[in-house]
């Protein structure tokens, strides 16, 4: 038996014994967990925004150490150091080979039954099984320090998130762009529309810690103001009409609008915030201002091997979004930090 993270309901997380993973298929891994987290959109089940109709494994991000592989696996080996997005996917199909894993015509989510017929467990556990490998997974390849861990912990979804949602939006050298969100997807989403060469980055935020995490990571300004005077804010900031390119990383109604009413004529928002409170799209705004909208659930396979060498070499640091690290037993508190707002993002360990 193993220890692995449920959830019953609305702010009821439990660390229960499960039945350990076993390989089933032949393409399938087990993956000894080393540090996984939680993420902002497994807040939604947490406060009861989506529904929990019956006890379900949770948990989506997850970093570790592969243990043993089934016989048909080729590209990963025991005792490689894995990376897993929050997803599962092949990287063979049609939509894998286009840059959308997201939509594997044979993948699937952790914590729910597979395609294949067997259970792809939840990341916040002791152990994980893979059920496509040779596609999901990305092998590091040095075994990483210690301190290495949270930035490539973040590589499972939110430095790949962030990094969507600037590519979505068109940052380019010279690009002006504003993040709406200081989350850790906000946070890491300055990271990316630096490294693609922004020239002004606006970070939205009222939080004096993440205002300091967003400044370190790249933003050259703040602003506290939402709505009406936040949008007034922005325009100022920028000719009176907006930035090239803003990047929604919450998913709100509000945060939408936000989005949209802050970015110029002939602009791009790219987002990535899970949708949920109501958001839609003002399809007359967007006509009249030939504003554009890109963006959905992050690819983030696809980024892995682009972001890994400099997430190790230093060049880029999302790991400092995680400002609390706890151990698995700890798990409810992960969570009620996050929901209270007590933490960014929270690191576990098993």
């Amino acid at each position: 038996m193993m220890r692995a993270t449920v959830i019953y309901g609305e702010r009821d997380i439990r660390l229960d014994e499960v039945s350990d993973p076993e390989l089933s298929t032949g393409g399938d891994a087990i993956v000894r967990v080393v540090a996984a987290c939680v993420c902002g959109s497994d807040l939604w089940p947490y406060r009861g925004v989506t529904p929990t109709e019956h006890p379900s494994r949770i948990g989506h991000e997850f970093i570790g150490i592969v243990d043993r592989v089934g016989a048909d696996v080729t590209n990963i080996a025991p005792g490689d150091f894995v990376i897993a997005p929050f997803y599962d996917c092949d990287m063979t199909c049609v939509n894998c080979l286009n840059g959308v894993s997201t939509s594997c015509l044979n993948g699937g989510w952790w914590g729910a039954d597979d395609r294949l017929g067997g259970f792809a467990d939840g990341g916040q556990g002791e152990w994980v099984r893979v059920p496509h490998a040779d596609g999901s997974l990305v092998k590091v390849p040095v075994q990483p320090t210690d301190e290495q861990l949270p930035g490539l912990l973040t590589l499972a979804d939110v430095m790949g998130t962030g990094h969507h949602a600037a590519l979505s939006a068109g940052v380019t050298t010279g690009s002006t762009v504003v993040v709406v969100g200081d989350g850790a997807v906000g946070l890491c989403a300055i990271i990316a529309a630096k490294r693609l060469g922004a020239s002004r980055i606006v970070a939205m935020s009222r939080h004096a810690d993440r205002q300091a995490l967003a400044t370190t990571f790249g933003a050259t300004d703040i602003v506290e103001a939402r709505g009406d005077e936040g949008v007034a804010a922005i325009k100022e900031l920028f000719d009176g009409v907006g930035a090239d390119c803003v990047l929604e990383c919450v998913g709100t109604k509000e945060s939408m609008d936000q989005a949209i009413r802050s970015t110029r004529p002939g602009g791009m928002v790219g987002y990535v915030g899970v949708p949920n409170g109501g958001a839609e799209l003002p399809i007359r705004r967007l006509f009249g201002t030939n504003v554009g909208v890109n963006g959905g659930v992050a690819p983030v396979r696809n980024y892995i091997e682009e972001l890994l060498p400099e997430v190790l070499s230093g060049a880029i640091n999302p790991g400092l979004v995680f400002d609390l690290q706890l151990p698995l037993a700890e798990v409810a508190e992960a969570y009620a930090a996050m929901d209270e707002r007590r933490a960014t993002k929270v690191l576990l360990r098993p």
